[in-house]
Order: C-alpha cells, then structure tokens, then sequence
C-alpha cells in the first residue's frame, strides 16, 4: 500500500455571483488546488486544498506548500495516515488547508484501495442524509430576502445571513428574510466577526422576534471573553467559528464553555484526522458539532458529507452545499434534493473526476 505519485492542478472556480460577499471580503472566485495520490494498483485518491485569502490562504501560498509537501508521499504507506499527517505538521508549520488536502487524499486513496466508503474508515454513517443550510451574502434586504424565498422554495428548511455589524441594516435583512421564506424556516445568522460582545446583545434585543436559532462567531475570534459573556447570557446557541481554529482551541472552548456550538470544518483544522479528534472532545463536553461551510468543489463538501454522517447529533443543518454556486465543477454530481444530502455509497468519498 504504497504512494506511486503525488501531482496537484489548479481547480479555479467562479461563481455565479461575482459580487458574493461577507463581512471581510468579497468572493467572486476560487483558486483552490487538487491533490492526486495514485498507489500500485491504480488507485487514485483525491484532496482539495481550499484558497481565499480572507480565510485561508491564496492560490500561490497553497500551490507552494504543495510543492514542498507533495514529494514526500512518494513512497510512503497510505494506510498509516495519522503518522504521516503528525509528520506533517512537524515538516511545516500552520497552513491546515494544504494539509487538509494531503489527509482528504489519504483516506479517499485508503478508502477506494479497500472498496469501503470514507465514513467507514472513521466507524461507520449514523445517517444516509445530511440536512443542508444555505447562506445568504450581504445584499441589500430585498435581495437577500428575494434569494431566502427562491431557497426556502428549493426545500432548505435553514438559511444562514451574513451580516455587515451595522444594527439597524442587519435587523431589516433579517426581517425581510423572515418575511420572504416564511415561518417554518429555521434562521442562523453570521456577522463573521463584526460585532462586539455589547454592540451584539443590544443588537439581539431588537432581532430575537424573528426566530433566530443561533449566531456563529458575532465577534472578533481573540475575543474569548465576549464569545462566552454572550454564551452565558444570550438566550440562543453561540457557535465558535474563527475561535476554534485547531484543536487545542476546540478542548479550551469546552473546557471553559466558550461557546454552545463549535463550527468544524476539515480545511479549517487540517484533514479528517485533526477533525475527528475535535469532535470528540466536542461529544465528550456535550457541546454540540455543526460542519460549516468551507467553499469548495463537490470533491471538498463530499468528504465533509463523509463526515457528517458520522457524528452522534447533528441538531442544525450542515453547510455542505455551497458548491450549488460554484461554475465549472471538474467532480462528478453531489445532488441537493430537497435541501438534504445523501450520503454516497460508493468508495471513498463518493465523488471523482467527472469525464470532460
């Protein structure tokens, strides 16, 4: 079981809105890479290694970490994944979306050698279908609610708004947004970061009639005392998301209660390994698990599918779906039906190289 060849390519994406855009930054593309290991037998595994810069890093940071790591699979066992992925880790410092990439590689590669779905690798699927929430870019609030009612219509029963941090302009997308998909549409919403703990709880005084169900990361990720002064004395589910960015992070958000949610996602951590030891420490507090959206071909949202389907509770929806608005998708289909998805049953992740 061993790694004949170790290749990258770009994998550029745009999206079908070009002016989609968060509280830091404006996304109109992507420029991720894809990782191919091949074994002996012909076996190809494949990763993706995630690029905003915003978020992550840029195409030429992550096509240079490639460069340095990629040659050193070459030759290596693949069904030894956590010691080569803590190598690793010593080999070069942070840069946890490149190694996320190399990881989701090694398990698809190990997953497909043995016929088996990823999900098995990691204990077996708890569930075949994994309910998806979409999310609504800062727009005006009649955009943003014109997109929650054409969404809502699609079956997605949770949509998530990114908001700018300006009070009363947030409060009027939120409205129209309840308004527009209706009552039985479950609300989270996202300032990425643009509150601060008071600013925050002022702010939900005025939004708390429209049935909001949780707020992920409302302020800056250093502040760890704002994130749990709002845990402890707002009456909705605080999600860590920029606060939990490794796994160390993850044990001092539970062990100091930070937040009520922590945002999991494989690129953010650094690959399924990393991954799965946040969740259990997350299962060990009783804090719960959501996996957050990470923007991506449908090669990255179905191996955090592979995931999801593992986790003991999954009480909000996942955001698996975001590679719905992505062009040029070089992967075979990850249907959304009816705002669920299922997971694959074939081997590996479930999603190859479509033929062009």
């Amino acid at each position: 079981m061993q790694i004949t060849e170790a290749t990258f390519v770009p994998c550029t994406q745009d999206l079908h809105d070009p002016s989609w855009k968060f509280a830091r930054a404006t996304v109109p593309r992507l420029e991720g890479h894809v990782l191919k290991l091949m074994d002996e037998a012909g076996n190809c595994g494949l990763g993706y290694a995630h690029a905003i810069p915003a978020i992550s890093t840029h195409g030429a940071g992550a096509q240079a970490s490639l460069a340095l790591l990629a040659p050193t699979l070459v030759g290596r066992r693949f069904d030894t994944i956590a010691a080569t992925m803590n190598e690793l880790d010593v080999t070069l410092a942070f840069n946890p979306t490149v190694k996320a990439a190399i990881d989701m590689a090694l398990h698809d590669l190990l997953a497909r050698r043995l016929g088996v779905a990823t999900s098995v690798l990691l204990g077996g699927r708890l569930r075949e279908r994994i309910a998806q929430a979409r999310i609504l870019a800062i727009k005006t609030p009649a955009e943003m609610a014109a997109k929650a009612a054409q969404l809502a219509g699609e079956g997605y029963t949770q949509l998530k708004l990114k908001l700018s941090g300006d009070t009363a302009l947030d409060v009027k997308r939120i409205a129209e947004v309840r308004a527009a998909a209706g009552a039985g549409v479950r609300l989270t919403l996202d300032p990425n970061q643009s509150y601060n703990a008071k600013q925050m709880m002022a702010a939900f005084a005025k939004m708390e009639d429209f049935g909001i169900v949780l707020i992920e990361q409302p302020v800056p990720a250093s502040d760890w005392e704002g994130l749990a002064l709002l845990t402890r004395t707002l009456p909705v589910a605080i999600e860590a998301d920029e606060t939990a960015r490794t796994v160390e992070d993850v044990f001092r958000i539970a062990t100091d209660r930070v937040a009520d949610v922590v945002n999991l996602k494989i690129t953010k951590l650094g690959g399924i390994c990393r991954f799965m030891e946040a969740v259990r420490i997350c299962e060990a507090a009783n804090i719960v698990c959501r996996v957050g959206a990470a923007f991506g071909p449908a090669l990255l949202q179905a191996a955090g599918v592979q995931v999801a389907s593992v986790l003991k509770a999954l009480p909000f929806a996942c955001e698996l779906s975001e590679h719905q608005h992505l062009r040029d998708d070089p992967f075979t289909a990850l249907p959304v039906e009816h705002g669920e998805i299922a997971v694959p049953m074939g081997p590996g992740c479930g999603v190859t190289y479509a033929a062009r």
